[in-house]
């Protein structure tokens, strides 16, 4: 049974350090994008949608 309940210790602690390092990079870039971003938040946004202008719609139904 000890090496059942290694293994079931191994996994567990494996998917903590997994699940609290994922959590962590989502805050950290959230706390980032808040802080440090200021008024240049959504200019990759922006760039975008100025390239894209005028594209042709693709794809989907047509009504």
């Amino acid at each position: 049974m000890d090496l059942a309940e290694y293994a079931m210790d191994f996994l567990i602690v494996a998917a903590l350090v997994i699940g609290i390092t994922a959590f962590m990079g989502v805050m950290a870039n959230g706390i980032g994008e808040t802080i440090f971003a200021g008024k240049k938040k959504n200019e990759n946004v922006n760039h975008t949608l100025k390239t894209q202008a005028g594209w042709r719609k693709v794809g989907g139904r047509k009504k």
